[in-house]
């Protein structure tokens, strides 16, 4: 098992999981102020349940693009290609394959318990992320509209939302605004992860909207992303939902400008022209929610 133990890991993809506390962050954000009274135990649990369950997609998607030759044909870059454990230890297919079930079954168990807490609407939400965890890797990423907006549905309105009525047991309209800016990030972030995979991903049998439409369309998406989040920034203040101290989130959202003009020209040229852009995608994909709960609590 300890020889396992690393793969595992990789498998995991522990670096990317940071995300996952994030979009729970904007969710407690929101039953904040909403419900100043909510419980220390159930933001833990929250948690995570959304660890295990970011895990448990990217242990399954290990596992499928193993099996599958993908990762076998991949360049990977530090946002692309999957991680390469299983390439270096292929004796770690059952173990990462049992680790991707035993953390979808105690994401479950934990979302089980908030369903008999707070009621049926967790069970859809639920159950949203459950198709998009178990079918993301064999059925959702050969559809373009699909492949677009799994990572979406599951960063933004399944964990914020879901966190959301999971503290406070409603539902309202500041969660749901608030699910749109990780929702659009989201999407942007694997988008652009993408770029550098189109030819392995395409031999494979994927077909995301970097393959089906090229990508200078896969950018134009990605700058109507941003625009889209920060129409709801501007328009939830001007509207009252939000406080106007969230207009600071415009400020990371304006950096991705850099990364339209940056990549734009460089789109024929190798993979590791796009790294640095890349990276500050990630950057503001993380940052932009951590600020933006910010604002909430203290808005």
């Amino acid at each position: 098992m300890s020889a396992k133990l690393p793969t595992l890991m990789k498998s995991a993809r522990i670096p990317f999981l940071i995300l996952a506390p994030v979009s729970v962050f904007l969710g407690v954000s929101t039953a904040y102020v909403s419900h100043p009274d909510i419980q220390l135990l159930h933001i833990v649990l929250t948690v995570v349940a959304a660890l295990f369950a970011h895990v448990s997609v990217n242990a399954f998607n290990e596992y499928m693009d193993f099996r599958s030759g993908l990762d076998l044909k991949t360049e990977r870059t530090p946002f692309s290609g999957g991680s390469g454990g299983l390439v270096q230890n292929p004796d770690a297919l059952k173990s990462v394959l049992i680790m991707a079930w035993v953390t979808l079954f105690l994401t479950v168990f934990i979302g089980l318990y908030f369903v008999w807490l707070r009621g049926e609407l967790l069970m859809w939400i639920g159950g949203i992320g459950l198709v998009l965890v178990v079918g993301y890797t064999p059925w959702i990423n050969r559809s373009p509209l699909l492949c677009w907006l799994a990572p979406g549905l599951g960063f933004g309105p399944v964990m914020v939302i879901g966190t959301h009525v999971s503290l406070t047991g409603q539902l309202d309209t500041l969660a749901i605004v608030t699910s749109l800016i990780p929702f659009m990030l989201a999407n942007n972030l694997l988008l652009l992860n993408q770029f550098p995979d189109i030819d392995a991903d395409r031999a494979c049998g994927r077909h995301h909207i970097p393959i089906a439409y090229g990508k200078t369309a896969g950018l134009a998406l990605y700058s109507l992303g941003v625009l889209v989040a920060a129409l709801v920034i501007v328009i939830g203040c001007v509207m009252g939902l939000l406080p106007w101290l969230s207009l600071l989130v415009l400020i990371p959202l304006l950096v991705a400008v850099t990364i339209v003009t940056g990549l734009k020209p460089r789109l024929r040229k190798s993979a590791e022209t796009w790294l640095p852009f890349l990276g500050r995608n990630v950057l503001i994909t993380l940052a932009t929610p951590v600020l933006f709960g910010a604002t909430l609590l203290l808005g």
